[in-house]
C-alpha cells in the first residue's frame, strides 16, 4: 500500500486555492493514553485542523519544550510503542480521511528499521514524516524508502540556516518545509516575531514547496499573523497544554476541539 503524500499535497493546495493557510496540529501519541491520544487527534480534526502531526514520544526530545516533554513522559511511562503510533495514524486517517504525519527523532526509526517503519506507516495511511534531527546529507536511505512508499519527507529549517543550506534542505524534502519561527524549543509565546517572516521569504526563494511555520503559535491572533505570510500554521504546545490543564479527559477533548476551531478561524483571517 502506498502512503498519502498525494493527499497531503492536495490538502495544502486546497488551502492555498481558498486563499488561506492550512492549520496543522501536533499531538503526541499515547497521551494521555493511546486511546485518549487517538480521540484527541480526531477532536482537533473535528475542530477544523487540516493536517495532524502525531508525535512519536522520545526520552530526549531536543526540539521540544517543557509542555510537550511532560506529555511525552506521560506517554512513555504508559508504555507507548511504535505500534501505538501506527495505530494512532491508522485510526485517525480512517476516521477522517485527512492527512496524518508522524513527527519523530531519528534514533527510534534507526533502531526500528527504515524499511519496516516506512512500510508500516504507509500501510497505516500515513502521509509522511517530519524529521527534525536527521541531517539532509545522511538522509538518502530514508528518502529512498519514503519515496518508494509514497511518504513525504519534511525537513526543518531555522532562522540560523544560511541560504545555501536552505537550498540543500528544500531540494531534498517533499510535502512541505517546516520553518521553525525562532531559535530554541517548542512552546507557547507572546508573539511569533519577525524572524519567521524573513525565514519564510528566504525559504521560498529556494523552493516551490509550501512553507509552514511552527514554534510559538498559540492563539487565533498568532495564527492570523503567521497565515499572512506562510502556507501553513503549525500548533503543538498550545493543544498539549489544553489537555494537561483539563480536569478530565472529556474536558481535554472539548478544549482541543475548541482551540482548533479558534485557530481554523484565525488562519482564514490572513
Amino acid at each position: 500500500m502506498s502512503g498519502n503524500i498525494g493527499l497531503l499535497n492536495d490538502t495544502l493546495a486546497s488551502a492555498r486555492a481558498e486563499n488561506r493557510a492550512a492549520l496543522i496540529a501536533y499531538l503526541p501519541a499515547g497521551f494521555p493514553t493511546v486511546d485518549g491520544g487517538i480521540a484527541a487527534v480526531k477532536a482537533v480534526f473535528d475542530g477544523g485542523a487540516d493536517i495532524v502531526e502525531v508525535g512519536l514520544p522520545h526520552s530526549d526530545p531536543v526540539l521540544d519544550g517543557p509542555v510537550i516533554q511532560t506529555a511525552d513522559d506521560i506517554a512513555l511511562r504508559g508504555g507507548v510503542k511504535i505500534a501505538d503510533v501506527m495505530r494512532t495514524v491508522r485510526e485517525a486517517y480512517e476516521a477522517t480521511g485527512k492527512p496524518v504525519l508522524v513527527m519523530t527523532y531519528w534514533n527510534p526509526i534507526d533502531r526500528y528499521g527504515v524499511e519496516r517503519f516506512t512500510a508500516e506507516l504507509a500501510e497505516a495511511g500515513g502521509a509522511g514524516c517530519i524529521l527534525p534531527d536527521l541531517p539532509v546529507q545522511e538522509s538518502a536511505v530514508w528518502r529512498e524508502h519514503a519515496g518508494k512508499h509514497g511518504l513525504a519527507t519534511v525537513f526543518v529549517v531555522a532562522p540560523s540556516s544560511k541560504d545555501a543550506r536552505l537550498a540543500t534542505i528544500t531540494a531534498a524534502g517533499s510535502g512541505f518545509v517546516y520553518a521553525a519561527s525562532l531559535m530554541g524549543v517548542t512552546g507557547t509565546r507572546t508573539s511569533v516575531g519577525l524572524e519567521a517572516r524573513n525565514l519564510v521569504e528566504r525559504t521560498r526563494a529556494t523552493t516551490d514547496l509550501p512553507v509552514c511555520v511552527g514554534l510559538g503559535v498559540s492563539n487565533a491572533e498568532h495564527a492570523a499573523e503567521v497565515a499572512g505570510f506562510a502556507d501553513g500554521v503549525i500548533v503543538g504546545s498550545a493543544f498539549v497544554k489544553r489537555m494537561l490543564d483539563a480536569p478530565d479527559p472529556a474536558a481535554g477533548l472539548a478544549a482541543v476541539r475548541e482551540l482548533a476551531a479558534e485557530l481554523a478561524e484565525g488562519v482564514r483571517k490572513r
